[in-house]
């Protein structure tokens, strides 16, 4: 990899009585700006900064997050993280993180943005213990064609992962012209949002929760919604290929709000920071 800036940061949420504590360690650009607790004490709101506002060939953050038994940790970003043009190397954006027994995550950052001629590294690594359960969303936009910039170069290798229960890893490459426009990849749109649930159990209601959430999305002709059973779980997976980043990431909320309320009996309660 090409000289550029490395940034690390790790959070540990642990349990301190009712609360959940966040203790956070950081090295180069890439910081806790803030905890809050909009919903009481014992889920923590992270919120996360990159000063730079994106990243080019060569820079690197690694995100570790640490859950530990019994915490609630909430985890965005205020703004979207760019992958710019790549002159020379790959930039890479790397999370991993674990959920102690009866913990629960959301990883709920803001879109990401590959820009034209990128070249990038889009990675998160989820893993769950008995009893825990996790929110996780990842909403990619190729190029920005309102700004009449095409993604017509470069690529971008996006992986993510919940521990031994599922797995979507693939190269989104400006030349595979069959992936980007073909009947069966994206069809000509640039927009692709992932919403995933899984615990380490069976949902109480899993009929009810695919079919509500089938119903919210049913105006969205490129969209779907499965479960997937497996030995270590169940992951409940929300997909939508579109358009335009504001109104994919806008129905994934809206499937996540009604899962959160029948999953975890709590309600929507989007980070304070998207309203800002």
């Amino acid at each position: 990899m090409a000289d550029g800036w490395h940034a690390q940061l790790a959070l540990s949420a642990a349990c301190d009585g009712a609360a959940t504590r966040v203790k956070a360690r950081h090295d180069g650009p890439l910081r806790l700006l803030k905890t809050l607790y909009p919903e009481g004490a014992g889920i923590a709101h992270a919120v996360l900064v990159h000063p730079p506002g994106g990243l080019v060939g060569g820079d690197r953050l690694d995100i570790t997050l640490d859950v530990q038994a019994g915490a609630h940790l909430l985890v965005t970003t205020p703004a979207a993280t760019r992958f710019y043009r790549s002159k020379v190397g790959e930039a890479a954006q790397v999370v991993q993180a674990t959920v102690g027994e009866g913990g629960r995550l959301e990883w709920l950052p803001q879109e990401t943005l590959a820009y034209p001629g990128c070249i990038a590294r889009n990675e998160v690594r989820l893993a769950l213990s008995p009893g825990s359960s996790l929110f996780a969303t990842e909403v990619l936009g190729l190029g920005l064609p309102a700004a009449g910039q095409p993604f017509d170069a470069g690529r971008l290798l996006q992986h993510l992962e919940i521990e031994g229960q599922w797995l979507d890893r693939g190269w989104l490459d400006a030349a595979d012209k069959a992936l980007l426009d073909g009947p069966c990849g994206l069809g000509g749109q640039r927009v692709l949002g992932t919403l995933a649930y899984a615990e380490s159990g069976v949902p109480a209601d899993a009929d009810a929760l695919l079919s509500g959430g089938r119903a919210l999305l049913a105006d969205l002709p490129r969209s779907g919604i499965t479960q997937l059973q497996g030995p270590h779980g169940t992951v409940l997976l929300a997909r939508v290929v579109g358009d335009e980043v504001e109104a994919v990431a806008l129905a994934l909320r809206r499937v996540r709000a009604l899962w959160r309320e029948q999953l975890w009996a709590l309600p929507a309660s989007d980070p304070r920071i998207w309203a800002t």
